[in-house]
């Protein structure tokens, strides 16, 4: 057992689990977080597109030290039938306002920054460690168990991804389900500025996002330009792995040999390979939030909308590592870490625009069902986002 007990130890050294780290510390808490991979941002992949406004709360004007790649001024829509391919286009005033600016950003880079940013506010972060269990007494959790070493601590946050095995230990989260998670499978591929500039039509420092529905038989598509690389990939369903012949790996050849996106990546030089587990169980999906001296944030709590048009989960990663990192500050202040107490983190996280986007995701999975969007399904979803006030 560690001499040393800590106020907060968080498991997970994504962004949700970071912007926990930072504003614990920077409120002067003794904090510890634990990460499995050599840094944060090792095992991290995603598309990757960034809403700002929740880190923009936590650090003012962040893009401008942050190693964002492009600001996100175009959204490209595209929706597969009969063999076809349509594609819309929303370019508007609202990519650049403050709610609704998001920038292309790569994980393995960005997270290292936000890390150092942690540690800069006084967070001890711990690399190459996995945390086995959790520390458990009389229904309490009280720290972590990593291989033969105990560390004590009055909470815990877990932010330990969408498989997160140490929820469900605690019996919070129950085992994934296939209809619950999708695989993404990614490739970075480099091309110059010049050439992104010219096949997307954007300017040095602007970007694109696009997603593709429908475009395979049972998988969907992405792309994101970043400065002088691009981010492809497809999603597949887990439940869907025996409606296809095809392998993932085959399925993500396909898509970048399309006639559509053959001539976008042309000459592009492989630099990453990566796949990831993403949770797309909704609403129903989410797991018990709180207990006796413990927390759930980020992808671990399921807190990610997929809104048809745009994937959402690291803002709700970065808002939800906050407000558990807050609801501990004042659990902190009345000395009290029971269950009673970390309940307003379900209360404030219900009030914010994380329930709202995981609203608006069934909102849209019904507007799809209903096929009432297949006209004009961008304006289908922007309308939806506006109206639970996220857009």
């Amino acid at each position: 057992m560690s001499e040393e007990k800590f106020d907060c130890i968080i498991v997970g050294g994504g962004l949700a689990g970071l912007t926990a780290a930072y504003v614990l510390a920077g409120a002067g808490l003794d904090t510890l977080l634990v990460e499995k991979g050599n840094y944060s941002g090792a095992k991290n992949m995603t598309g990757g597109r960034l809403y700002g406004h929740s880190l923009e709360r936590l650090i003012p004007g962040f893009a401008e030290s942050a190693p964002v790649e492009r600001r996100i001024v175009k959204e490209r829509f595209s929706r597969g039938a009969d063999g076809e391919l349509t594609t819309m286009e929303y370019d508007n005033a609202g990519l650049s306002a403050p709610e609704g600016e998001s920038y292309a950003v790569l994980r393995g880079v960005f997270d290292r920054w936000l890390a150092d940013r942690a540690e800069e506010q006084g967070a001890m972060l711990v690399y190459g460690v996995r945390v086995d269990d959790l520390l458990v007494q009389d229904g309490k959790v009280c720290g972590v168990i990593a291989g033969v070493e105990e560390m004590e601590a009055d909470t815990v946050i877990l932010a330990d991804g969408v498989n997160s095995l140490l929820a469900q230990k605690l019996g919070y989260k129950p085992v994934l389900r296939p209809d619950q998670a999708a695989v993404g499978v990614k490739e970075l591929l480099g091309l110059s500025e010049e050439a992104i500039n010219q096949r997307f039509d954007v300017d040095s420092g602007k970007g694109v996002a696009w997603i593709f529905n429908g475009c395979g038989d049972v998988y969907d598509g992405f792309l994101y330009t970043n400065k002088d690389s691009v981010s492809v990939g497809v999603t597949m369903m887990l439940e869907d792995i025996d409606k296809t012949e095809n392998s993932v790996p085959q399925m993500l050849e396909d898509f970048k040999n399309s006639p559509q996106i053959a001539p976008l990546l042309e000459g592009g030089r492989l630099l990453e390979y990566s796949a990831h587990l993403i949770p797309e169980g909704g609403v129903g999906m989410l797991p018990q939030l709180y207990g006796d001296g413990v927390l759930i944030a980020g992808d671990a709590a399921a807190l990610c909308a997929n809104l048809g048009f745009t994937l959402r989960g690291m803002d709700l990663a970065v808002e939800s590592g906050r407000l558990a990192a807050e609801t501990v500050l004042a659990a902190k202040e009345q000395g009290d870490f029971s269950a009673q107490t970390l309940s307003a983190y379900q209360a404030v996280l219900s009030d914010s625009f994380v329930m709202a986007c995981m609203k608006g995701e069934a909102a849209c999975r019904a507007a799809v069902k209903a096929d009432n969007c297949k006209d004009d399904p961008l304006g289908v979803f922007n309308g939806l986002m506006s109206e639970a006030g996220i857009r």
